[in-house]
């Protein structure tokens, strides 16, 4: 046995998370599942979850646990963090840093409305759903018995908003769809789905935290836990951010065209990133990740200076901090050990809620805007798959740091749950709507040769077709598209 937490020993636990989550993630890949769950898979067989539970043995393991482990660092109780959590921490803010440096502000502003719409039913919908399938559970911290019981079921319905495009974007190209108006609509809504999500995240944890808190140290601390001071505040963060971001913006701006290409932006860039996640959250009391959010939009707006950021700090996102953080959700988050039966009730309520949801919201929008019954449900399907946003979300609502309105850990269950369900169905149910085109085009080329002799031109198809029929000119591909979180990881 030996101690986990020290300089030495820290060193030792990553390599065998490093060393298991590379394993994990390849083989994952081999068979067409995010990378993501590997690492998070990993994390369990490393840790306590399966071999310590049930055999009494693991590699990494806590202090004061009745299973014996080869490293032993402290729980987190409390204020008190141990290495894998400080490691995790900012493996989560470089996460959503890189989201929001990969945010293209002017190319949003130009996705029309059909995409905010479609991105809006994919919040709305699946968070009614989320949080109607939670109030029979009262017996699991949900319900409407207590207000943190709501926040609970809020969090649920949360969760569910989240929406991952890499692997429809894997399979739109594919299959040659990608730069077609639907296909178009589906990358650009994903991106403010995201968007929206981590506002509403802001909110709901904002206020979840202020109900959360019972003793203030001054008079700032107890007007910030009031509901209408939570908003104030999330609304003041948010002016903050914008207004600081045009300075910032400025001066990114000068280095880039005085020092281009050097190291000093992404060291500077991060030290923001770093700041607008401690302001967020002990300033203004929102989501440490809104801030690290917000900091890397800030900086999206130097479009060069963006691009070279986010190639560096991939380098120490996407090798150690991001398979840290997911690697110790199967660590420290999920537990098989006492799992009451209800709980994993909730956990595939959640995940046909969460699909549906999708399908049904998006689905809808883009049947009012036009689109045939296939592709309305090509909308639908392509914003189902659920990633890493959804764990970075499961993780913060999941968090200490929200009291006894916290949504107990178990429930981490449910995300890992819904990644895996949404990442194997959504390129089948894709591939199977557009495998229709292939059929059709058949159907037509076999009616056009018996008809030979008939020169008139038929008349076009019915509105299944649509989206091709819109595009007189394919469009250049999606800006939205490169540098996703499954293509850093290879």
């Amino acid at each position: 046995m030996f101690e986990g937490n020290s300089a030495l020993g820290f060193v030792a636990v990553l390599a065998i998370i490093l060393f298991a989550t590379k394993l994990l993630g390849l083989l994952f890949r081999k068979f067409g599942l995010p990378q993501v769950l590997g690492f998070i898979i990993a994390g369990l067989i490393v840790g306590p979850a399966i071999f310590g539970d049930l055999l009494g043995y693991t590699l990494i393991g806590f202090e004061g646990a009745t299973y014996k482990s080869l490293f032993v660092i402290p729980a987190t109780q409390g204020g008190t963090a141990n290495g894998l959590d400080v490691f995790s921490k900012i493996g989560v803010l470089l996460l959503m840093f890189s989201t929001g440096l990969e945010t293209n502000l002017k190319e949003l502003k130009n996705t029309g409305l059909a995409s905010v719409l479609v991105a809006s039913a994919g919040v709305v919908v699946p968070l009614l759903l989320g949080f109607v399938i939670s109030l029979p559970f009262g017996s699991v911290g949900l319900g409407f018995e207590t207000q943190a019981n709501i926040y609970r079921s809020l969090f649920i319905g949360t969760i569910l908003t989240a929406t991952s495009v890499a692997i429809t974007v894997s399979v739109l190209k594919e299959l040659g769809k990608i730069n077609t108006k639907l296909g178009t609509t589906i990358v650009s809504a994903a991106i403010i789905d995201d968007v929206i999500g981590i506002v509403l995240l802001s909110v709901v944890t904002g206020i979840a935290k202020s109900g959360a808190a019972e003793e203030y140290e001054n008079g700032f601390e107890a007007f910030k836990a009031t509901p209408y001071g939570t908003i104030i505040m999330i609304v003041c963060f948010f002016v903050f951010a914008v207004a600081a971001g045009f300075g910032i913006s400025k001066a990114f701006k000068w280095l880039d065209n005085k020092w281009p290409q050097t190291h000093r932006i992404p060291i500077f860039s991060l030290a923001v990133c770093f700041l607008y996640a401690w302001i967020a959250e002990e300033i203004f009391g929102v989501a440490d990740i809104t801030g690290a959010f917000l900091a890397g939009v800030v900086l999206s707006t130097d479009i060069r200076a963006s691009k070279y950021t986010d190639s560096k700090v991939d380098v120490i996102t996407y090798t150690v901090f991001a398979p840290v953080f997911f690697a110790n959700i199967g660590i420290s988050s999920i537990t098989f050990a006492g799992l009451d039966p209800k709980i994993l009730l909730v956990a595939v309520l959640a995940v046909i809620m969460g699909l549906i949801g999708k399908v049904l919201g998006c689905g809808a929008v883009c049947k009012a805007f036009g689109y045939g019954w296939r592709e309305s449900a090509i909308g639908g399907v392509g914003m189902m798959a659920r990633g890493e946003v959804a764990l970075i979300v499961t993780a913060t609502v999941t968090s200490p740091s929200l009291g006894a309105n916290a949504l107990p850990q178990e429930f981490m269950l449910m995300t890992v749950l819904l990644i895996m369900v949404s990442s194997v169905l959504t390129p089948i149910l894709l591939k199977v709507l557009y495998s229709k085109d292939k059929d059709k085009d058949k159907d037509s080329g076999s009616s056009s040769s018996g008809d030979s002799g008939n020169s008139e031109t038929p008349p076009p198809s019915d509105s299944d077709n649509s989206e091709n029929a819109a595009l007189p000119a394919e469009p250049p591909e999606s800006p939205f598209v490169g540098g996703k979180l499954h293509e850093k990881l290879t």
